[in-house]
Order: C-alpha cells, then sequence, then structure tokens
C-alpha cells in the first residue's frame, strides 16, 4: 500500500462518474494527508470486486441503479470485513436504496454535500482510523494523524469561506459531531467505598412495569405545535433534532407504522446529511433500530428501540395531565 506524505499507511479508494467530481475528492483527500490508491467510475467499481481498496472508500452516486446498488452492497460488506471505512454520496433521491444498501459498515452518507461537507467526512473517518489501526501505527504516527486531522479542519474552515463569499451551501447548519456520543447510558455505580469501609453490595431495584406509551394523536400535535414556530421565527433557532426524531418514531410506533429514513431525515427538522449523522449516533446510543424489509432488501426501516421506547413512555407518564399543556 503507498504511503501518503506524513508516512502513514493510509490510503483512499475513489468512485464515482463525474470526472470532476472525482478530481475534486483526489485533491480533497491529498490536501488532508491521505494518498489516493485509486480513483474510477462507477463501471470500474462493478468490475473490482478482488481488487485491494484502501482503509477509507469515498463513493459518489448520485443516481444509484440496480447495478450499482448490487456493488454498492458488495462494497458495504468487504469495507465492514476489512475493517475500513465508507463514505458515500448521493441526491435526496437515492438516499432510500443508498441507506439499504449500506447495512454492514456504518457508511457516512452524505446528501447533496457541499466540498466542505465532504472534507469533514473525511475528517470524521481520519479522526476514527486511529482506533481501527491502533496495534498497526507507531507513536510517531498516531502524533502525526493527530495533525492530520487539526488539518482537516483548517481546510474545511477554508472551504467555508469560500462556499459563503460564492452563495452556495448551509454548511454552518451541518458542523460535524465530536466523536463521542451525544447520548449516554450508563449504569449506577456501586456504593462509594472510602478508606477502610469494606464495599457494600449494591442493591438491584425490582423493576417497574413500563407505563403504556401516550396515543399517537397527542404526539402529533405536539409535532404539529412545534413546527408552527418556525411560520413566526427562525426555524433554525429551535433546531432539536434528536427530539424531533423520537417523537415522530413514538407516534409511529403506537400507530404499528414504520418509517423510512427520508421521511425521519424530514421530520428532523435539518438538513439530510446532519439528521443521517444523528440517526448513526442515536444508533450507536441504543435508541434506533435499524430493520431490514422482510418483503425487499434493498430497503431498510428506522423503529425506535424498547429501551428508547421505555424512556418516552416514562417520561409522558411523568407529565401526566401536563402533557396536554404541550401542545
Amino acid at each position: 500500500m503507498a504511503a501518503d506524505s506524513a508516512g502513514l499507511p493510509l490510503a483512499v479508494s475513489i468512485f464515482g462518474d463525474s470526472s470532476d467530481v472525482r478530481q475534486l475528492l483526489q485533491e480533497d483527500v491529498e490536501a488532508a494527508g491521505f494518498s489516493t490508491r485509486e480513483s474510477g467510475t462507477l463501471d470500474e467499481l462493478l468490475a473490482g470486486d478482488a481488487r485491494a481498496l484502501g482503509d477509507l472508500v469515498l463513493v459518489d452516486c448520485p443516481r444509484p441503479d440496480v447495478a450499482s446498488m448490487a456493488a454498492l452492497a458488495r462494497l458495504d460488506s468487504r469495507v465492514a470485513h476489512a475493517g475500513g471505512k465508507l463514505i458515500v454520496s448521493t441526491s435526496r433521491e437515492g438516499l432510500e436504496d443508498i441507506f439499504g444498501a449500506c447495512a454492514e459498515s456504518h457508511a457516512q452518507i452524505l446528501v447533496d454535500p457541499t466540498r466542505a461537507e465532504r472534507v469533514i467526512a473525511l475528517g470524521r473517518m481520519l479522526a476514527e482510523l486511529p482506533r481501527l489501526r491502533l496495534r498497526e501505527l507507531s507513536e510517531t504516527d498516531r502524533l502525526a494523524l493527530l495533525r492530520l486531522t487539526e488539518q482537516v479542519g483548517k481546510i474545511a474552515e477554508r472551504l467555508d469561506r469560500i462556499d459563503r463569499k460564492a452563495g452556495g451551501g448551509q454548511w454552518g447548519q451541518d458542523a460535524p459531531f465530536g466523536g463521542d456520543s451525544a447520548f449516554r447510558f450508563e449504569s449506577p455505580v456501586d456504593t462509594y467505598r472510602g478508606p477502610g469501609i469494606e464495599r457494600q453490595q449494591a442493591k438491584v431495584p425490582q423493576r417497574k412495569s413500563r407505563p403504556a406509551l401516550p396515543s399517537a394523536t397527542l404526539v402529533r400535535k405536539i409535532i404539529t405545535a412545534r413546527r408552527l414556530r418556525a411560520r413566526f421565527m427562525n426555524a433554525e433557532l429551535f433546531a432539536d433534532p434528536a427530539w424531533d426524531m423520537l417523537l415522530d418514531l413514538t407516534a409511529a410506533r403506537v400507530e404499528h407504522a414504520r418509517v423510512s429514513v427520508t421521511s425521519l431525515c424530514i421530520a428532523s427538522g435539518v438538513p439530510p446529511t446532519t439528521a443521517l449523522r444523528w440517526i448513526g449516533q442515536m444508533t450507536e446510543a441504543g435508541l434506533f433500530e435499524r430493520v431490514e424489509d422482510d418483503c425487499d432488501r434493498r430497503r431498510a426501516f428506522i423503529r425506535l428501540s424498547d429501551k428508547a421506547a421505555d424512556g418516552m413512555a416514562r417520561y409522558f407518564a411523568e407529565l401526566g395531565h401536563d402533557a396536554a399543556a404541550l401542545v
């Protein structure tokens, strides 16, 4: 594998039909300190199951068809088993198909991304690679990776300024999350043990039965009331994608309805790429679950986990009659 300018064993494979997009991706990859292992069309991806791939694989697929979806599904599986990372950019129309195909690698999906968003995605993957390659990298290489992460951030800032001058993008609404999950669900710690005091055995409380979820009608009224604010004030002031998606999935669970990833992105009230990052975080936190379509394996849906349903039920039970006042 070719080493990049920093001497790191990290390389990128780039696939996409647009030569202009591939060129931009290659420039950003190399500016971020990676080397480009290969750059080719989607047809070359279709014909290359046996080829060696880079640690990062970038795919631009705005209009997926049956052949490209099959290739992407195989690529997703290969990347997952190799311990690599996959970034796929697509259009709003292609989101459902791309999400359905990328079931194993925890791919980062970008929807109609700006150049700055692509660089940010590279930075996020770069931040995760030390955990994937920890045993393979020397201490010097780890320090170099940290420096490269800082470089990616600076590149993104410059691109953001360029985009703003050109009047393009809303990258400011789409700032990346930190590496850690925004949600923590931890068990209570054992009883504190002071000097000379034996550790006491923590008592395990009996779990109470979960109260029922609120009616879907009530939850939908709350959602409508939250969206009403955007008619009178800037919607960005109230952006709360995690809660909006929790509400939407709570209502859907009561209604026994399936929720597509596109529908959930709309419910979040933020740009699709931002919503997808939130969906990933919520899934990692055990709040959302991905559900494959039994009738069409190319499709997948999102549902509320039992843990999240339990939390929402108890929240509304605590509110009691006051929940109606939220409408």
